[in-house]
């Protein structure tokens, strides 16, 4: 190839690499924004739990939160519901679940959702079983016809902050329970006591990695977190000292690389993939959570989409291979004519 044009080639590789690079710290910057609101808005509800069940109420309570006092969650009490007297002379709601468009009853669905979000958690955190109808009994009569788009958008918050899947465990008594996506300790708790999952901060973590060419510096991983407002040093009312966690916790469990950047002067540090997480998990797992938490496709993330394909095929040819050299042992060669030796039987 001539010369110039290798040097149009390099440039055009290069300007390709530059968008691919914006593309992706847009991605997980806006990704990070979305965890951080739905942490914002489960520590509100935190602090406002204790509040919402006073008695005095101000003139300007919204509707919604009257609602949502029908049913009061403190993190440090337990769950509790009030009684309320017109519950039973409420007309049921329409069977298909409101829009975002229908104002007058969102925030009133929001409200029912960040109930049942706070319920499904307390239940996890204090190791109880999740049944049907102890969710049917804490969401309002009136939106039973719409429970399960409720319970949805409920456990779709949850997924996104934690990286846990609600599944049946019993199908006769309908019980259920929050499953870490990773076989953290704990179910995704790095407490056996307590504690919520930290699932989600690991998984949106390995995204970021990802996303950013499989390596990301120390300095770039906490760009990140901060947008989720995660600090290094400052505890955090769900994932503690991020800085531990991040840096021991994760990579002790060997679900993180934690290592110093060849000749970096001063010492400079970088995250990649541990091997528990490629055990574990695998990019287009982690592209599909990166996906939900910015409300897309998978595919529209490219070339991220294109590398977790090729991923996905490596990965299959070589479980493939595996089974083809299990299959084998023991098998004879039909080439073989040596003599087996046999045991006497007793007679």
């Amino acid at each position: 190839m001539p010369r110039g044009n290798k040097s149009k080639s390099r440039v055009r590789q290069k300007q390709q690499q530059t968008r691919e690079e914006a593309e992706s710290r847009r991605i997980f910057e806006e990704a990070a924004t979305v965890v951080e609101k739905h942490l914002l808005s489960l520590s509100f509800a935190v602090e406002d739990d204790l509040q919402s069940s006073s008695a005095t109420e101000s003139a300007s309570t919204s509707q919604a939160s009257r609602e949502a006092a029908a049913t009061i969650f403190t993190y440090s009490g337990g769950f509790h519901t009030t009684a309320e007297s017109k519950k039973d002379e409420e007309q049921p709601c329409t069977s298909e679940f409101l829009s975002p468009d229908h104002s007058g009853s969102d925030d009133l669905l929001a409200a029912q959702v960040s109930v049942l979000e706070q319920f499904l958690l307390y239940k996890y955190e204090v190791k109880q079983p999740i049944l049907e109808e102890d969710m049917l009994k804490i969401v309002s009569r009136k939106y039973h016809g719409v429970f399960s788009g409720i319970l949805k958008k409920a456990c779709d918050h949850i997924e996104v902050l934690f990286a846990v899947d609600l599944m049946e465990v019993d199908s006769i008594s309908h019980t259920y329970d929050l499953v870490s996506k990773l076989k953290l300790p704990n179910n995704g708790r790095m407490r056996a006591d307590t504690g919520l999952p930290k699932t989600g901060l690991l998984m949106t973590i390995l995204g970021m990695i990802f996303l950013n060419g499989n390596c990301a510096t120390e300095q770039e991983v906490w760009e990140f977190l901060n947008v989720m407002k995660v600090y290094a040093g400052k505890k955090h009312f769900v994932f503690g000292e991020p800085r531990k966690l991040i840096t021991k916790d994760f990579v002790r469990l060997k679900y993180l690389e934690y290592r110093q950047i060849p000749d970096s002067d001063p010492p400079c540090f970088e995250f990649l993939w541990g091997p528990k997480a490629y055990a574990e998990t695998s990019k287009m797992k982690v592209l599909e959570y990166m996906a939900k938490i910015n409300k897309k496709s998978p595919s529209s993330f490219l070339p991220h989409y294109e590398e977790a394909l090729r991923d996905e095929e490596e990965r299959a040819q070589a479980r493939g291979a595996s089974r083809a050299g299990t299959s084998t042992i023991g098998r004879k060669d039909p080439s073989d004519k040596s003599t087996s030796i046999s045991t006497p039987s007793d007679d």
